[in-house]
């Protein structure tokens, strides 16, 4: 069953288009009490609703629907992306101007809160809506609640049936070690058996760090727990899947490019729920053939790395009430089912009415996130994380296309992340 757009919008409980004019919230003025009625100008700085369909939906669809509700609050619209966002917020702290309310990425929370740039939110919140448990844990900081779950994009790993087919594979690995025989046994001339590389090496990395029973920091975020034998493990998993020739990073899928897995040059490939509305618009026929099908990677114990964005409210808003209507309304059922059909993500609210089912049973990798939530673990954990992760890609990275070892390259990680949580 496909979601179309108009149950999208029924869902949305889409009005009139937003008004949108410009307004900020400095960092120097006092925060005020959300209690209040909720009224004024208010910015909301946000990485996704991307392309002119994104921002149709958010300015139209669900921004119309949050003025219908608060007619006397008017949202100005900051549009960047995450490769700029970490960088935009930095810089309009250290200028004194955060915006109202913004979207951030999981793992980001702690950071931030650990700076006072972004407000604590009432606990009455996380029971507002059926958030699960686990979606919750990033959102909060020193215990207490500082975001809301708006979409989440998993890792998973997704798989050529008719590949798998061919070879005689009648089910998907247990482990690494079936994971390894399989990805050779699927190697053959022009395609690799396995490719981990096409998403985020960073975001890979902790997948299998997960997977194989290892942690990024002790709960406190005060300790690196990386470093041990479970996160070389890891990373010497990639080096080994190379050096039998059924895996290349040198062959990931370019930016902007159709995925290797399209393109049937892997048969198994690392990478997230978003991936079904990818091949739903670019090739609709490896769906309606059910040539296309996904697991979860496990090894120690099955795993999912559960990224996606959360809203949270700037520490000094001008306008607090204002703010804090937005945040409610972007993480609740009136913009959530939008903003996730709209990128193929997983709602952050597992109850969605008849229309949230449709999109669950038609996008099967959302369909297998939602199962899997149990499962899923999160990076950061940290007030240092948005150093820390700066820093993974480049510092792994030569164990994979160069020749150091992986136990070299995680102590060197475990080193600097240890440097950067002594200066917090």
């Amino acid at each position: 069953m496909e979601l179309n757009r108009r149950s999208v919008l029924a869902a949305l409980g889409a009005g009139a288009a937003a008004t949108l004019t410009g307004c900020g919230s400095s960092a120097s003025a006092g925060g005020g009490s959300a209690d209040g009625p909720a009224k004024g100008e208010i910015t909301l700085l946000t990485p996704i609703f991307e392309k002119a369909s994104g921002k149709k939906l958010l300015e139209q669809d669900i921004l119309g629907g949050f003025r219908k509700k608060y007619p006397d609050v008017k949202v100005s619209v900051d549009y960047t992306t995450y490769a700029q966002l970490n960088e935009k917020i930095t810089t309009a702290m250290a200028g004194g101007l955060l915006p109202d309310v913004m979207m951030m990425g999981v793992g980001w929370i702690p950071p931030f809160a650990a700076k006072k740039a972004i407000a604590e939110l009432p606990e009455s919140l996380a029971t507002a809506h059926a958030y699960e448990k686990r979606v919750l844990e990033p959102s909060r900081f020193g215990g207490k609640l500082y975001a809301l779950p708006v979409v989440l994009d998993t890792r998973i790993v997704v798989y050529r049936k008719d590949h798998f087919a061919e070879a005689g594979i009648k089910k998907t690995p247990a482990n690494w070690s079936e994971l390894r025989a399989m990805a050779k046994q699927l190697t053959t001339k022009g395609r690799v058996g396995f490719d981990p590389f096409s998403i985020d090496l960073r975001q890979c990395w902790e997948t299998f760090l997960f997977a194989n029973g290892g942690s990024l920091f002790s709960e406190d975020g005060k300790k690196v727990l990386f470093s041990d034998a479970r996160g070389v493990e890891a990373l010497q998993f990639f080096k080994d899947l190379q050096s039998d020739g059924s895996a290349d990073y040198a062959k990931k899928t370019e930016l902007g490019a159709p995925t290797n897995i399209q393109t049937g040059k892997t048969s198994m490939m690392m990478s997230t729920s978003a991936l079904w509305q990818q091949l739903k618009e670019e090739n609709p026929e490896l769906l309606k053939s059910d040539k296309m099908g996904a697991f979860i990677l496990a090894n120690r114990k099955p795993a999912m790395l559960q990224g996606g964005t959360l809203v949270t409210q700037a520490a000094r808003s001008k306008h607090p009430a204002a703010a804090r209507a937005l945040v409610e309304y972007l993480a609740g059922p009136e913009a959530i089912l939008g903003a996730a059909a709209q990128r193929g993500s997983v709602p952050g609210l597992t109850d969605l009415g008849s229309a949230g089912a449709a999109y669950t049973k038609e996008n099967q990798f959302v369909d297998l996130s939602l199962k899997n939530l149990g499962n899923a673990r999160s990076e950061g954990g940290t007030p240092a994380w948005m150093e820390i992760r700066e820093k993974i890609k480049p510092t792994l990275e030569p164990a994979i296309v160069g020749g150091q070892s992986a136990a070299d390259a995680i102590a060197n990680l475990g080193k600097l992340a240890e440097a950067a949580i002594a200066r917090m």
